[in-house]
């Protein structure tokens, strides 16, 4: 017998505060009643999908997601996007996330910028699958704005002395952060200026005089970067795959529905050529 698939629960927060961390990151904390058993903080990468409710487009109330994709024809389901759990709290019940925001461009950096407390927002979640490794030998992470919030949540939990090269993308020296942790950092902010996304991240990365010893690695961002460094370290520098947390979060020239849409033909193509350079 053929069941109907359950939709995943849909929870909503009410936004507490917001904070403007760099001149293009945002910072919206939520609570509210809808974060009760809330099952973030076993990974450091966890992630939550964003609903925004496409304007023009009566929903009904409460919001309720097996409504929405039973009755509705899916042009008109609210947009989903992917952000990273910056921070929860489960005894004040406090969830952050970091929004980028480069003016009116895309759906969610503008709802951050005009998020005030009271508004609500819909989403369903937690996913995520990594955590630092605390028997590696050192650690690497490579990113853009996007992987900030993942970096930066990672990077707290290595143990304490753990060295841990981090390269982070940015606009430039206007967005940098500075990190928390115990272990041995060493941060490289390089300043994209007017060079494409990821190129100087790659000729970073490719720069670095690996130290001995079994890495732990987590590059993640735009997905052509991801690509050239997933080869790097698959190929040329023969790194297991097990030792590798690497993922494209966004692609130039698309939004996240035509990009999600597209990820599994792009990764199975990126891993075809990958087992062919390897055999």
């Amino acid at each position: 017998m053929t069941q109907n698939r359950r939709a995943p629960r849909l929870r909503a927060a009410t936004v507490i505060r917001t904070e403007r961390l760099t001149p293009h990151l945002i910072r919206v904390v939520l609570g509210g009643e809808g974060l009760t058993g809330f099952g973030a903080g076993t990974f450091t990468d966890e992630y939550v999908k964003l609903q925004f409710p496409q304007p023009g487009v009566v929903y009904p109330e409460p919001l309720d997601a097996e409504v929405i994709r039973r009755d509705m024809p899916r042009d008109q389901w609210p947009h989903s996007r992917t952000y990273t759990v910056r921070s929860w709290d489960p005894e004040s019940r406090e969830l952050a996330i970091d929004f980028v925001h480069h003016g009116d461009k895309g759906i969610a950096g503008p709802w951050a910028a005009r998020a005030k407390p009271g508004d609500v927002l819909h989403f369903f979640g937690p996913g995520g699958a990594y955590a630092p490794d605390p028997s590696a030998d050192w650690y690497l992470y490579a990113g853009d704005e996007s992987a900030l919030p993942a970096i930066a949540a990672s990077v707290a939990k290595i143990p304490a002395g753990g060295l841990a090269h981090v390269f982070v993308e940015v606009d430039g020296p206007a967005d940098e952060l500075k990190f928390d942790g115990a272990g041995d950092l060493r941060v490289s902010w390089l300043h994209r200026g007017d060079r494409p996304v990821g190129e100087a991240l790659v000729e970073a990365v490719r720069g670095l005089e690996f130290p001995d010893g079994r890495v732990d690695v987590f590059v993640h961002g735009e997905a052509n970067f991801v690509k050239d460094l997933r080869r790097h370290l698959r190929v040329e520098r023969a790194i297991p795959r097990e030792q590798l947390s690497i993922s494209g979060y966004w692609r130039r020239g698309m939004n996240e529905d035509g990009w999600q849409s597209g990820k599994g033909e792009w990764n199975a193509a990126v891993e075809a050529e990958e087992a062919a350079a390897l055999t």
